[in-house]
Parts: C-alpha cells; structure tokens; sequence
C-alpha cells in the first residue's frame, strides 16, 4: 500500500523517556523522505510539535486539525503548511480520518487513546479500511496491547478483528506494515458496510 497522507496520534508532552522524541523525530523525518504527508492535531507542543517540526524540518509537508477552543491550550502550530480551525474535537478526528490513508499511535494519553480506539472501531464497523498501528516505543502500548489480547480471550473482541489494531517495535517494521497492508477479509462487525 502507497500512503500519501498518515495521521499520527501522539501525546502534547513528550513523555518520560528520550526514547519518544526521539522516534517522533525520526517519524517526521522518514515521512518527509518518502513524500508522505503528515496529519495530525495540529498543536506545536509535546510530542504533536516534535514530529511536526521533523517532517517540515526535511522538506515534508504537514496538515494540522485543531479545535478553535484548544488552538491556545494547545498552542497551534503556525508554521505549518495547512492548519485547519474546526469547532469541536468530533470535527477534529472526523477531518483527521477522512484526510488520512492510514493511522499510529506514538505514544501519548487519554486522547491518543481515545483516537486510536476510535478509528480502530471505525475499521471494525467498515467506516474506513485503513491501517492502524501502535508504535510500540520502549514497550509503552504493552498494557493495551495485553488488554486487547484479553478481550479476545474473554470473548469481548472478536478474534478475526484482532488484527484491524497490531504494532510495531521500530519504524522500519511499521513501513513494512504498510508496504504489505491488505485490508482484512473478514465479515465488519454486524455486517455494516459503509454505502
């Protein structure tokens, strides 16, 4: 699969470890390289502005959605090459999906949580049949990704979705996901199917 547009889910801070930043960097710089455009939340902090920088850093191109009500918390990123003002954080992950030809999530909190659990069951309904993929930084989705695997042992998850989320280690495992992402032929949770 050829991505042109990859939303990125990560945290405002930068997190406890190097490690993050680090990554977030080498995110940024690896999708400039490869003409892949950056979507994500449009704030210039933390790990959101770190990546950012990166992907402008290298000659990317990189496209902000941000609510009117965060662009001050979450001090917009002015220098972006498009920054979309919306009014609620709805509009915000609805514009994220529909720009997007795929979805990770750096490590982050409540809200990278959140967006990447929504798009996941986004994909479980047939809304959308992109990728979405945890970056598993210095084992920071292992939590989730063991409560994942218990849902499906517990009968909660359904073992054929189990693979609309899956991670990554280091970058270059999460381009291979891309390279050789096939979207799974399974039935969509209750048979939905976007018209």
């Amino acid at each position: 699969m050829k991505l042109h547009r990859l939303c990125v889910f990560c945290g405002s801070r930068s997190g406890a470890r190097p490690e993050y930043a680090e990554a977030a960097r080498e995110l940024g710089r690896r999708m400039a390289e490869q003409q892949i455009e950056l979507v994500f939340g449009g704030g210039k902090v933390g790990l959101m502005g770190i990546v950012a920088d990166s992907v402008l850093k290298h000659g990317g191109s990189a496209v902000g959605i941000i609510p009117r009500g965060l662009l001050e918390r979450e001090v917009g990123h002015t220098g972006l090459t498009r920054l979309e003002v919306v009014q609620t954080m709805h509009e915000r992950k609805a514009r994220m999906a529909e720009l997007s030809d795929g979805f990770v999530a750096l490590p982050g909190g409540y809200g990278t949580y959140e967006e990447i659990c929504e798009v996941v069951t986004w994909a479980q309904l047939g809304i959308h049949y992109k990728p979405c993929v945890l970056v598993d930084i210095a084992g920071y989705w292992q939590p989730l990704i063991a409560q994942i695997d218990s849902g499906v042992r517990e009968g909660f998850v359904d073992p054929a979705m189990r693979s609309l989320l899956t991670s990554a280690s280091t970058l270059d495992q999460l381009f291979q996901q891309f390279e050789q992402f096939q979207p799974a032929p399974v039935q969509r949770w209750m048979g939905l199917r976007d018209s």
